[in-house]
């Protein structure tokens, strides 16, 4: 029987970010993965420091960039693959009092740092932008997709990643470790994203669900070396490539592609940008969201020893190395994690 300190049931950006933390601390782990939850690799993998529908921060913005961005640094470094693009955020007005909205927020000492003071003319043919922009900086996308992808080749590598699914009943609870199939473990960590619903351990939790879907589209003629964000994101990925989204869809728990959101997003997309494209791709996945906007981090209330890391919604991109950290000195020195989103505020 083989002895690892960790089991980590997830491989998303969550499980990522776990398995980061427990390997610059020389713990051995095991990750299950059966690629059952998309929402990383749907992702378009924006980080943000501004909520720039209210025009406000994010909550704990600093501290989650402080720790996410040197993050990803250390995994191209590790991968050898380009995954930050460093890309400002221009918010495309609608109005003048968009613009007023815009100004005095960027007075605030709080967001100073990130937003523009001077409002940006439009001089770009294949953009509908007659108010002109609001520019963030601090901004811009990880490739998530090639994260995944190349992470669980590494953990191949090492011998610390089993592709198949976890089967809870299969799961031995003693006083101090797990039994799981052939494996012995100190602690497991459940960082399954959607797949959380099924967990009998942690199913009791608030978890929702916001289905997003996102196209990609050929634009030639649009030519922006920037992310615009209106009622759509529209994000460079190269090669006259974009992805456009995102929907929002609470009842449908599918991975499946819709016409609908298609129809959705296509009809905002000609709003902002009146150049001819085509659409090359669409892809679908399920966010892990909580009513409180809070990821979800702790221990089980009976089960000392076992964890989850999830809820990480729309920025998973930023609150992954974060909440990850506390989780892992939690666990290991007892170091209090944020009440903010410790799972103790729902028992």
């Amino acid at each position: 029987m083989k002895k690892v300190d960790y089991i980590i049931v997830g491989c998303g950006l969550a499980g990522i970010a776990f398995c980061e933390q427990l390997m610059s601390h020389n713990k051995s782990f095991i990750v299950f993965d059966d690629h059952s939850q998309l929402s990383s690799i749907v992702a378009a993998g924006l980080y943000n420091p501004v909520v720039l529908k209210r025009f406000t921060n994010v909550w704990k913005s600093k501290e989650q960039m402080a720790i996410a961005l040197p993050f990803y640094k250390g995994l191209e470094e590790k991968l050898n693959i380009k995954l930050d693009y460093e890309l400002p955020v221009y918010r495309r007005f609608t109005s003048v009092e968009e613009q007023n909205d815009w100004f005095i927020a960027a007075d605030k000492p709080i967001l100073e740092e990130y937003l523009s003071p001077n409002l940006i003319k439009n001089n770009n043919p294949s953009i509908e932008a007659a108010f002109g922009f609001g520019k963030v900086s601090h901004s811009g996308r990880i490739d998530t997709a090639l994260l995944l992808k190349s992470y669980k080749e590494f953990l191949k590598s090492q011998r610390s990643y089993r592709f198949e699914r976890f089967d809870y009943s299969n799961l031995i609870l003693k006083e101090d470790e797990y039994i799981y199939n052939d494996l012995k473990s100190k602690y497991i960590v459940f960082a399954e994203g959607f797949g959380m619903v099924k967990n009998p351990y942690f199913n009791h939790l608030p978890l929702n669900v916001a289905k997003g879907e996102v196209l990609t589209i050929y634009a030639p003629q649009l030519k922006i070396d920037f992310i615009l964000k209106s009622s759509i994101f529209i994000v460079p990925e190269g090669n006259d490539r974009y992805s456009v989204g995102a929907t929002y869809n609470w009842k449908d728990k599918t991975h499946d592609t819709t016409i609908e959101a298609r129809d959705e997003l296509l009809s905002n997309l000609k709003q902002v940008i009146n150049c001819e494209f085509e659409v090359i791709g669409q892809r679908a996945g399920i966010r892990p969201t909580v009513k409180d906007r809070r990821p979800l981090v702790g221990l089980h209330s009976r089960y000392r020893n076992m964890a989850i890391l999830n809820g990480l919604g729309t920025r998973g991109v930023m609150i992954a190395p974060y909440a990850a950290k506390q989780l892992f000195q939690h666990i290991e020195n007892g170091v209090s994690i944020d009440s903010e989103m410790n799972i103790d505020r729902f028992d």
